[in-house]
């Protein structure tokens, strides 16, 4: 505002001056052409103004001597102007004299170079000095500054007022006490829209923090089991080292060794998921992928594969690969004798469902399958094998991939996993 309102103040004030002083001059110059115009008739010794504010007039030959004057008129000049010897008039304004004081004034030649000069001036009052202007414009710029400064605090504090209560709020809230919520005020401003979405970061903070404290949880959990079986078996066998059959030991630790081994290439690979690791996107085609996939395997019950070809995805292949294997490692420990994957299209999303023909999901239970280190029937899935990750791995890898995931029921009684994935382009 100060940038602003003392440039405004500079050009009122030469404004309101060159007004004041071309008023004033008009009436000096209209006295002094009538005053040249009688000196050219006859000079009078006495002159008498005619306009209304100029009240010395002087009539002053080349040589310095006043000829003429009106009354209150000095009988010295009243001052050194003259005017060019071309005939136009001159205007000034002089404060030399201490009396009649500041002058506005106009010189007038009355008839050519060498012809007496005509000085009509009015005194500068007050109200219409330059000095008293300025000052006015001053005085109101200052003054307007200081209200809008003043207007500007009193509406940044209102404005900064909830923010500092929101910050204090937020100083208090630490990793202990991610449940405090900040006050929401009334309203659909800005600072209220602002602390509703900080309310809602720290319910997503919360939740994250929760999953990962309950992942970690989980996590050494599932891993306490079998390097506690492991300790239990290699004791003993330290204990009585005569009465153990080796060969059935090492195929037991061997056993929670892959066990573990299994649990933290599936804790590496969430974890990897979990940090969005890029991976090479390429163009995959999904029946191909499930016919390599296939080839690999050696599952107890044959997989009857229905590929439609040229459905094709734009993904980490590897990654796709790992849904695809996760889901029938699932229904091979499932299925009883009924193992199916179809990979198809539906408009522009390609699909890919691996069906078992085994007890099926409850469908209170088909959201929760997907969740890490989850087991429906926990004694059975740890006899076959599973570690409680790999629906929580394919999940995520197909969310990655803007893809969807489900659990249906199959035609054959068991579950069926579909994956929806948008065609590539």
């Amino acid at each position: 505002m100060v940038l602003v309102l003392i440039p405004m103040a500079l050009v009122m004030s030469k404004t309101i001056s060159e007004v004041i002083a071309d008023v004033a001059w008009q009436d000096t110059q209209q006295q002094a052409v009538l005053v040249a115009a009688a000196v050219r008739a006859n000079v009078p010794h006495v002159i008498k103004p005619s306009v209304p504010g100029v009240e010395l007039v002087q009539v002053v030959s080349p040589g310095g001597q006043v000829l003429a004057a009106s009354p209150g008129a000095s009988s010295e000049p009243m001052a050194k102007l003259m005017p060019p010897p071309d005939g136009s008039m001159e205007n000034g304004q002089t404060c030399a004299n201490p009396e009649p004081g500041c002058l506005r004034m106009t010189a007038l030649r009355v008839d050519g170079p060498d012809s007496p000069v005509v000085y009509a001036a009015r005194r500068t009052t007050t109200l219409t000095s330059t000095t008293f202007v300025n000052s006015i414009v001053a005085a109101q710029a200052a003054v307007l500054t200081a209200a809008v400064g003043w207007l500007a605090w009193v509406v940044t504090g209102r404005i900064l007022r909830p923010m500092e209560a929101v910050r204090s709020q937020l100083a208090t809230i630490t990793l202990n006490h991610l449940s405090d919520r900040i006050a929401e005020p009334e309203g659909d401003d800005e600072i209220a829209k602002l602390i509703h979405t900080l309310n809602q970061t720290l319910l997503r903070l919360e939740r994250a923090t929760y999953e990962q404290r309950r992942f970690v949880a989980d996590a050494s959990h599932e891993l306490r089991t079998p390097l506690a079986g492991l300790r239990v078996k290699l004791e003993e066998a330290q204990i009585h080292p005569q009465g153990r059959d080796m060969d059935g030991l090492l195929i037991e630790t061997l056993g929670d060794v892959e066990r573990l081994q299994a649990i933290m290439g599936d804790l590496l690979m969430l974890a990897g998921l979990g940090s969005s690791a890029s991976s090479v996107r390429e163009k995959v085609d999904l029946a191909d992928l499930t016919r390599a996939e296939l080839g690999r395997r050696a599952d107890r019950i044959p997989v009857r594969a229905s590929l439609a070809d040229g459905v094709t995805v734009e993904g980490a292949s590897s990654q796709l690969a790992r849904v695809l294997t996760n889901l029938l490692d699932n229904a091979q420990r499932h299925a009883r004798q009924r193992v199916e994957v179809e990979v198809s299209r539906d408009g522009t999303q390609a699909i890919m469902a691996v069906c078992d023909d085994g007890p099926g999901i409850p469908e209170a239970d088909r959201e929760r399958v997907f969740e890490r280190f989850t087991r429906l029937d926990t004694a059975r899935s740890r006899e076959h094998g599973g570690t409680g990750l790999g629906l929580a791995i394919a999940s995520d890898i197909v969310r990655s991939h803007s893809g969807t995931i489900a659990v249906l029921d199959s035609a054959h009684g068991g579950a069926c996993f579909v994956v929806r994935l948008p065609l590539a382009p």
